[in-house]
C-alpha cells in the first residue's frame, strides 16, 4: 500500500494511492499518527479497496504532497555501500566496525515536489539518493531478528549536502542542514509490499544521466542492523526516519562532478518504491 500526506484546505490529510495513481482520502492527520496502528492501516487498505471503482477521486499529480511523515528524529548513515568511502580512503579496505551515523535537522524537510533552495552563500551543493525506512512501532533495545518488525515502510530521500560546509568542522551538521536540504517521498510504501529490503536497486539520475546504480545487497550494515544498532542508544518512535546511505557515484559521474545549479534536477528511483525527483533553484525566501 502506498500512503501519502497531502495538504487540504482544512490541514494535512492521509490518502492511499490506488494502482492508477488516483488517491483515496482516508482521514485527517499525518502518517506518523497511524503507522504504528495496525487496525488503522488495515482500515485504510479496506477503504481503498472499496473505493477502487470510484471515478470521483483526484489524481496524485493534482494534490500538494507533503513529506509522508514528519519525523521526530531524522537519522542518516554515511558510507554504507561498499565502494563509497570518504575522500582519500581506500575503497577496497575492510568494512568499518560500526555505522557512520549523523543527523539532519528538522528545517531540511520538504515535500517530494518542493524545490531545494540553493544557499545564498557560496556552497558546493551535491546530492545523495537514498532509501529511507520509517519506524512504525516503538523500538528500544530490539534484537536483530525482530528489528524489521518495527519498520512501517520505506520511502525515498535526497540527502542534499553542501560539501564545503560539511568540511568546515569535525561534524557534518552544517553541510547537511541548510533549509530545504531534505526532500522526502513521494509516499510511504508499507513494509508488507517489500519482500526483502536488501534486494533493491537504487538508481540516481541527474539531468537525464544515470550517475549511481547499486543494489542494497551491497550495504555494509543492512537495514535490520541499523534499527537494532540505533535502538541500543535511543528509543525510535513511530514516524522516525533512518536514511540508509547512498551508493558511490559511477566513475564517469564522479569525474565530471560539478555543484548543483539553478534548474538542475535529480531523480532517485527504486523499483517497488517509485521515484523522487528534486529540482534545484536559486530563488529563496527573504530574511527567514
Amino acid at each position: 500500500m502506498r500512503l501519502v500526506t497531502y495538504r487540504a484546505s482544512t490541514g494535512p490529510r492521509i490518502g492511499v494511492v490506488l494502482p492508477d495513481d488516483r488517491v483515496h482520502d482516508v482521514r485527517a492527520g499525518t502518517l506518523e499518527e497511524i503507522v504504528g496502528d495496525a487496525a488503522a492501516l488495515d482500515g485504510a487498505r479496506e477503504a481503498a479497496d472499496a473505493a477502487s471503482t470510484s471515478l470521483d477521486l483526484p489524481r496524485i499529480d493534482e494534490l500538494e504532497l507533503l513529506p509522508p511523515v514528519r519525523p521526530g528524529k531524522l537519522l542518516c548513515i554515511g558510507y554504507n555501500y561498499r565502494g563509497h568511502v570518504p575522500d582519500g580512503e581506500d575503497p577496497t579496505a575492510n568494512d568499518p566496525a560500526y555505522p557512520d551515523v549523523f543527523v539532519k535537522t528538522a528545517n531540511v524537510l520538504i515535500g517530494p515536489n518542493d524545490p531545494v533552495e540553493l544557499p545564498q552563500v557560496e556552497a558546493d551543493v551535491d546530492y545523495e539518493g537514498e532509501i529511507a525506512l520509517v519506524i512504525g512501532r516503538r523500538a528500544k533495545n530490539v534484537t536483530l531478528d525482530a528489528a524489521l518488525d518495527h519498520v512501517a515502510g520505506y520511502t525515498l530521500f535526497d540527502d542534499v549536502t553542501a560539501r564545503d560546509w560539511q568540511r568546515h568542522g569535525s561534524q557534518f551538521t552544517l553541510g547537511k542542514s541548510f533549509d530545504t536540504f531534505g526532500p522526502l517521498g513521494p509516499w510511504l510504501v508499507t513494509a508488507d509490499e517489500i519482500a526483502d529490503p536488501q534486494d533493491l536497486v537504487v538508481e540516481v539520475e541527474r539531468d537525464g544521466v544515470i550517475t549511481a546504480r547499486q543494489s542494497t545487497a551491497t550495504m555494509i550494515f543492512p537495514m535490520a542492523f541499523l534499527v537494532h544498532h540505533l535502538s541500543q542508544v535511543m528509543t525510535l518512535e513511530p514516524g522516525d526516519v533512518i536514511s540508509t546511505g547512498t551508493p558511490q557515484k559511477l566513475p564517469a559521474a564522479a569525474e565530471a562532478h560539478r555543484p548543483l545549479a539553478d534548474g538542475d534536477a535529480v531523480t532517485v528511483r527504486v523499483a517497488g518504491l517509485g521515484e523522487l525527483t528534486t529540482r534545484f533553484t536559486t530563488t529563496t525566501e527573504d530574511a527567514r
